[in-house]
């Protein structure tokens, strides 16, 4: 399940400072690279590697088949007039990725650039379609332009469809700079070594799971203190629904969560703040369930349920 990272002291939002460090040195290393392509990017995959945290390429062998995480991983590309030619990945994971290097010339900013980029995604795409089919095509495409950035594109079925910008079109271009921040780093990692932990369905399902939990156990107490099956269900329907527009940012964010928490033990005054918030919330319908007999309910959904990324929910419907 995701949590809001201001709300949830994680190792990620207390950063050790010697990652910091060493991903601020890896920055500095690599930022003046100018070399060409294979000049450099089996070192750089070998420092992102240490930086990350995971496992390093390991020596190729003859037998193609034997070679499940190597740099230079040879596979047969088919064309068109029955005839094939071969064709090398830059770096190979087997059941995560098919890395692409360049080191593109062209200005970040131009047109020029995001074709190479593109170019180079469609390369990465033919070699993991030409991998063999009892190895099954790996999840994620890297695209890497050597010591500038990284792309990310995703398939999670795995079925042939086309990979696709990864968590989305606006976040899946990484800049050197941005492997300054641990989530980042840590969503490379899982790339690496627990590739369809990243899958938004699986992401989905789960925290579909844990809200349905959270929400039986709400409503139970609620009804054993004495409320209408109807009561609580109509009190939660605009619970969530509060949440969500909190998390997609309809309302300001976290102020539900933080009036939960503030109000969690007068349930009386949370009543009457609850109105504020607009019309799902209205006199009647608030105080029907915000009593004291209900406080240890509404603490729990305070300290547990606005926490989630309701906006994980959406994929599931």
């Amino acid at each position: 399940m995701s949590v809001d990272p201001r709300s949830d002291p994680s190792p990620l939002a207390a950063e050790a400072p010697a990652a910091a460090v060493q991903a601020a040195a890896f920055i500095a290393r690599w930022q003046p690279a100018s070399g060409t392509e294979l000049a450099n990017y089996q070192l750089f995959i070998h420092d992102l590697a240490t930086l990350l945290g995971v496992p390093h390429p390991e020596p190729a062998r003859e037998n193609t088949r034997d070679n499940a995480y190597v740099f230079e991983r040879r596979v047969t590309l088919a064309r068109g007039d029955g005839s094939s030619s071969e064709g090398r990945i830059d770096c190979y994971r087997r059941g995560a990725f098919v890395l692409e290097a360049k080191k593109i010339r062209a200005n970040a900013q131009t047109k020029g650039f995001d074709d190479a980029l593109l170019r180079a995604r469609a390369q990465a795409e033919t070699y993991a379609r030409a991998l063999p089919a009892d190895e099954g095509r790996p999840p994620f495409l890297l695209v890497v332009d050597v010591g500038h950035v990284i792309e990310v594109y995703a398939e999670f079925t795995r079925s042939g469809a086309t990979y696709t910008p990864f968590p989305d079109p606006r976040s899946h271009r990484i800049r050197l700079a941005d492997l300054a921040r641990p989530e980042i780093r840590a969503r490379l990692a899982a790339v690496w070594t627990d590739p369809l932990s990243l899958d938004p369905t699986r992401a989905a399902a789960r925290v579909t799971r844990e809200i349905a939990a959270r929400l039986a156990e709400i409503a139970k107490a609620l009804e054993a203190a004495g409320h209408g099956a109807q009561t609580v269900a109509g009190f939660l329907s605009r619970c969530l629904f509060t949440m969500f527009a909190e998390d997609v940012e309809l309302l300001p964010r976290r102020s539900f969560a933080e009036l939960l928490a503030r109000y969690r033990d007068k349930p009386d005054v949370l009543a009457r703040q609850l109105e504020i918030l607009g019309p799902t919330w209205t006199a009647a319908s608030s105080r029907r369930c915000s009593r004291p007999s209900c406080s240890s309910s509404t603490a729990s959904c305070s300290r547990n349920a606005p926490r989630c990324r309701w906006t994980a929910r959406r994929s599931t419907g």
